[in-house]
């Protein structure tokens, strides 16, 4: 098969859960561990940094990543969804998995993938951790899909585990309460491995310590560690001071990951990196300083407001359920503009009703759905829009809505394109 042929294969024939949803969730790894036999443990042959949380997760992951590159480290990075090109999902050094090796690879397993049926999701990370080992890679950063817990890749033992951050989403799968979202997400905490949890919420902070204690993990959060003393905008790049709690001292550093949000996301790469020197991995300050400055060119990664043009400017963002809705519209209002014009899908397992009174009624909306299954119908949408003040005019497609909005917005004006992850894909 070609690698469009083999893509075609992979996107029809595996239940995928950016398509179809909750149809593709397995409750059990008995599959992956299945593979995962089948392909002789190949995640035990390098060591890992496993990383959880609602909102967050891939751009730590991202931040980690660049940061054990400017080490000199051989680094892997698996990472999930993709926005333009499935080979996203799997990089080394920043540089994804070539397309031979996606064919290759589907070529010479799709008996055993036949046999078992594993879902999309299964099957990437058994590619993901084969190509790793292949590949020789020193040190792999290993984002979660879905929750923790039962997730595929909950079969590494790694050097570390990070938890971002806990808010309601995917609760037809995780849970309909903090507790219980709480509790899938630490299911990554590992007997003796230290956690690093980035926000220390009131809500859930006691279920994260009383796990750690059970498996004998040392735990720390991120925000007991380091204070952020400073932080500008200029040039293009985030200037940001943090303090440590332990010994007040301060560390300037830049970083390439625009959104106030990303501060408490760098924050938690950090006290992880703190832990990751203490075990001896030989990261400078240098080390850190040109890791951040250069997240995005070291790793490619997509869509965290993200300046797509000026003149007017279009940013997008994959920020998507609440929680990370409230991040971005706290952005917007600290941006300077003329008149705000959003175009806006999800898709319809969210809940919609909490996202939509969070957006901003004095915006224009271009109200549209990504070209997925999963996508909520443009014109339901808008009547779901409209119980909440919000006003615009529907498109069938990402780049209608999209085309309309720069036609209709001056230089001074704000685009912004975003509430669904598979809106954004469609843009970067």
């Amino acid at each position: 098969m070609t690698y469009q042929e083999t893509l075609d294969y992979m996107f029809t024939q595996l239940p995928m859960y950016q398509r179809t949803g909750k149809a593709a969730y397995k409750a059990n790894l008995d599959t992956t561990l299945a593979l995962d036999d089948y392909f002789n443990h190949p995640h035990a042959k390098f060591k890992t940094i496993h990383v959880a949380g609602t909102n967050g997760k891939g751009s730590v992951s991202h931040s980690l990543a660049a940061v054990l590159q400017k080490s000199g480290l051989k680094v892997g990075l698996y990472t999930s969804p993709h926005l333009r090109d499935f080979r996203e999902r799997v990089k080394i050094n920043g540089q994804m998995i070539t397309e031979l090796a996606v064919v290759d690879f589907i070529a010479k397993h799709k008996a055993k993938f036949e046999e078992l049926k594993p879902s999309f999701f299964e099957m990437t990370v058994a590619l993901a951790f084969e190509y790793f080992a292949i590949e020789q890679v020193d040190i792999a950063v290993i984002e979660v899909g879905l929750g923790g817990r039962l997730d595929s890749t909950n079969i590494i033992t790694p050097l570390l585990s990070v938890i971002t951050n806990i808010s309601k989403d995917h609760t037809n799968l995780l849970g309909n309460n903090i507790i219980d979202i709480a509790k899938e997400k630490a299911g990554i905490i590992k007997a003796g491995v230290p956690v690093v949890v980035g926000e220390k919420q009131e809500c859930v902070a006691d279920v994260f310590a009383e796990i750690a204690r059970e498996k004998g993990a040392d735990i720390c959060f991120a925000e007991n560690v380091y204070d952020l003393s400073k932080a500008e905008v200029n040039a293009g790049m985030q200037k940001l001071s943090f303090v440590s709690k332990n010994n007040g001292k301060e560390f300037l550093m830049e970083c390439d990951l625009l959104g106030k949000y990303q501060q408490k996301n760098i924050r938690t790469a950090m006290c992880a990196l703190d832990v990751l020197r203490r075990m001896g991995l030989g990261i400078s300050d240098a080390n850190i300083r040109n890791g951040f400055s250069e997240i995005v060119k070291e790793t490619g990664l997509l869509g965290r407001w993200q300046v797509l043009q000026k003149d007017p400017r279009v940013i997008c963002d994959t920020g998507h359920n609440a929680a990370g809705i409230r991040e971005i519209i706290e952005q917007i209002g600290m941006t300077d503009y003329r008149k705000l014009n959003i175009v806006f899908g999800l898709v319809d397992d969210k809940n919609t009703d909490e996202v939509l009174s969070l957006m901003p009624k004095d915006a224009n909306y271009y109200f549209t759905r990504a070209s997925i299954p999963r996508a909520l119908n443009e014109n339901i949408l808008l009547e779901l829009a409209k119980a909440y003040g919000l006003q615009g005019k529907t498109y069938p497609s990402v780049g209608k809505a999209v085309d309309a909005a720069k036609v209709e917005s001056g230089k001074e004006d704000l685009i912004f394109i975003g509430g669904s992850t598979f809106v954004v894909a469609e843009v970067v």
